[in-house]
């Protein structure tokens, strides 16, 4: 049976700054438009995080059903390593659904934005069907696709428009679009060292990532392209709004870590590569949510 640390350990904590960092941007955003909701801001981190580790509880189980993880380099996987029986990670991961689903449904309410409920059904169905049912789409190479659209302009935005309301326009200002990019490219980008790094075990049992399909050069590649996006984002943006350079501040980060992967990091070398991605994500996502906050005339 396992312990409460190796639940813990199960749940990949490491993998938290996905989703605490859309909130984070979303909120600066909602800041600088001149909203200030805590509580919804809140609900909405509840939200992601209560996915983030249901989508960890899923993958667990999906994937150690299937044999996926039976020899894995990575974090601990429950059911892989027989630590727990496949019920007990599958009931977890409908129990962090089902608070997902009840702290949104209660932000819903607040901010009166009922097609949230659609998009929030579409979350937990994502996370879900990545690697759990007959096809999961995480085993055709389009995880990196989700991750990028529930991760960015889904939570970013999300998080929003579900404190200032609906715009004019219907969508956000345009820094925090761009912001949503950044974030969901460096959500992408924790997702794509991972998959570097279990290459030769996905090979084996048939997993066809996205890494998979492009092989370990293209993969390293696409990975340093996710990397420096948000900062050439954070360039770009700071023209129009300079608080926005503050994304800058994750420069050294940054490069250290597409250091680590062009230079070719293998193995557990990756492993400490992707924690700091989701430190990369974090600090990237703080300094530009300080940006939003402040706004273009700061």
């Amino acid at each position: 049976m396992a312990t409460v640390a190796q639940w813990i350990q199960g749940a990949r904590p490491r993998t938290l700054p996905t989703a605490v960092s859309p909130v984070l941007v979303g909120t600066g955003a909602a800041v600088g438009a001149g909203a200030v909701e805590p509580v919804r801001a809140l609900l909405a981190l509840v939200v992601a995080l209560a996915l983030v580790v249901g989508v960890n509880y899923a993958n667990d189980y999906s994937d150690g059903i299937r044999g996926t993880d039976d020899v894995r380099v990575g974090p601990l996987r429950l059911v892989g390593s027989r630590l727990a029986a496949p019920t007990a990670v599958r009931t977890a991961a409908f129990v962090s659904f089902s608070v997902a689903a009840l702290a949104g449904l209660t932000l819903v309410s607040l901010s009166r934005q009922w097609w949230f409920i659609a998009v929030g059904a579409a979350c937990i169905a994502g996370a879900w069907f990545y690697t759990g049912g007959r096809r999961p789409y995480g085993y055709a190479g389009l995880g990196e696709v989700a991750v990028f659209v529930f991760f960015g302009p889904v939570a970013v935005l999300g998080t929003v428009l579900t404190q200032t309301g609906p715009t004019p326009s219907g969508l956000p200002a345009a820094p925090a679009i761009v912001a949503a990019v950044g974030v969901g490219a460096l959500a992408c980008a924790v997702l794509v060292v991972n998959n570097l790094r279990d290459i030769p075990t996905d090979s084996q049992v048939g997993k066809r990532t996205l890494a998979v399909v492009l092989g370990e050069s293209d993969t390293r590649r696409l990975y340093a392209a996710l990397v420096v996006l948000p900062l050439v984002l954070s360039a770009i943006a700071g023209i129009r709004s300079w608080p926005m350079l503050l994304g800058l501040l994750a420069l050294p980060l940054a490069v250290t870590q597409v250091r680590r992967v062009l230079g070719g990091a293998q193995g557990r070398r990756l492993v400490t590569v992707l924690a700091d991605t989701g430190v990369l994500l974090l600090v990237w996502s703080v300094a530009t949510a300080v940006g939003l906050a402040l706004g273009p005339l700061a």
